[in-house]
């Protein structure tokens, strides 16, 4: 239960039903602010640039990349998990914080469950091109056909990939489509356009309200969000094998798949901060992404911050422990003290010591501060992802084969390109979307109310 008397207001300024529905639409009336034609601009300028990578690519090959015989994963599968990691926050707020009934996800989960659509359609672009020819990417799909006893190789970590972001990507936008019925028959209704009113009736359904609705709109909530929460482990826990069920020194570990869990949560909760503040400042919807929103946010960053520090810490220490020469030079001779040092200890002050600022309450009750700290999250789990692919794919067991690795233009072209095309659709979707789930709002001011008059 959310004690408003202890955690503060999720609604401010003595809103009614019908205030909170135009508060919210606002944003999609009218012409857009000057910003967001800036914004896109910017975005189709490095979407742009990603599409001239990913055409460079297709057309000359993977010789383009600065990938070699030693470092054959580089900044695509950096990107690829550190993309997929961020698209975990949106099913997390809305499943795990759904079944455990938080009621103050209701202002944050809409915006958390678009993020991870983007986040995930960004992610499924490198695995494809990692495949070398893209145009035979229908190898892949498991289907009944006529090509005798050629099947996919359900060994491949590249199978395993395709199925979870498929199975996860196709789970998310149905949960976020789904959840947005109700908010869409609410503009359909308040449309002065016949097409508006046509496209947003289209896009409802039929949704007329009825108690028959509500129920069913409740059970199946319930009933993806079962769906979800099991893909939320098990989607991170099958991109973690793609590195543990190798030999290499460094990957071989038991601690992968729950670490891999835990830090994809991490970071999509980050990026779901920076979102939200970005949405409360550039909307004035300060009423309803209250302090008290963006405190249980930090309060769940430090203490996810503290599990990502006692996995590193153990990392080593299993390293240490082991006497195995090959995981002591790598976590001591290549990432603590070796030429990645500063990967890694930008990985770990970013991820494990900056974090632990929300402990203090002037931090918390700044919402600039938040803002940076959120950002130095996400890179330093840029860099967790840097540590784990390229340290031990640099320095393996034969010495002869050690190399180095540097990223080209192409590679980095199709890195800003992504978040070129994740830019674009959260600009789309903060104009044509409601970033706030109406109908949940009105569920908590109701409640609200409720209490105030007993």
């Amino acid at each position: 239960m959310y004690k408003t008397e202890v955690r503060g207001a999720l609604i401010t300024g003595d809103k009614d039903f019908k205030q909170i529905s135009t508060d919210i639409i606002q944003h999609m009336e009218g012409k857009p602010p000057l910003w967001w034609y800036i914004a896109l601009g910017i975005a189709l300028i490095a979407a742009s640039v990603g599409m001239w990578a990913i055409f460079t690519t297709v057309a000359v090959g993977l010789g383009t990349w600065g990938v070699n015989n030693s470092v054959a994963w580089g900044w695509e599968i950096i990107n690829f998990v550190w993309w997929i990691g961020i698209g975990h926050a949106g099913t997390a707020f809305s499943i795990f914080l759904l079944i455990l009934r938080q009621k103050w996800r209701t202002s944050i989960n809409r915006a958390a469950e678009a993020m991870t659509v983007f986040a995930v359609i960004c992610a499924a672009i490198f695995p494809a091109l990692h495949m070398g020819r893209v145009w035979l990417a229908f190898y892949i799909i498991p289907y009944p056909n006529t090509r005798g006893p050629l099947w996919v190789n359900f060994n491949s970590p590249l199978f395993w990939d395709f199925i979870a972001i498929s199975s996860y990507l196709l789970i998310s936008a149905s949960f976020w489509y789904l959840g947005m019925l109700p908010d869409f028959a609410t503009i359909r209704d308040r449309a002065k356009s016949k097409m508006k009113k046509a496209i947003y009736g289209l896009l409802a359904m039929g949704w007329d309200g009825s108690t028959k609705n509500w129920l069913r709109f409740e059970s199946l909530a319930f009933v993806l969000g079962g769906i979800a929460a099991v893909l939320v482990v098990s989607v991170h826990s099958i991109v973690s094998t793609d590195f543990a069920v190798g030999v290499e020194p460094g990957w071989h570990a038991t601690i992968f798949p729950p670490y891999f869990v835990v830090g994809a949560i991490f970071s999509g909760f980050a990026m779901v901060m920076t979102l939200m503040i970005l949405i409360r400042k550039l909307y004035k919807l300060g009423d309803y992404v209250t302090d008290s929103h963006l405190t249980a946010i930090a309060k769940i960053l430090t203490f996810i911050s503290l599990i990502m520090g006692t996995a590193y810490l153990t990392e080593v220490f299993v390293a240490w422990y082991s006497g195995s020469p090959y995981e002591m030079h790598t976590f001591f001779k290549t990432r603590i003290f070796g030429p990645y040092a500063f990967e890694f200890w930008a990985m770990f002050i970013c991820n494990a010591v900056i974090p632990q600022l929300f402990w203090f309450k002037k931090i918390r009750s700044k919402i600039w501060w938040m803002f940076v700290i959120s950002l130095f999250i996400n890179v330093g789990m840029w860099y967790e992802r840097y540590n784990i692919v390229v340290t031990t794919l640099a320095q393996d067991f034969l010495p002869s084969n050690w190399t180095t690795y540097h990223p080209t233009s192409v590679e980095i072209g199709i890195y800003v390109g992504t978040l070129g095309i994740f830019s674009i659709g959260v600009l789309l979707f903060f104009r044509y979307v409601p970033m706030i789930a109406i109908s949940e709002v009105k569920t908590v001011l109701r409640l609200g109310k409720k209490t105030k008059a007993h």
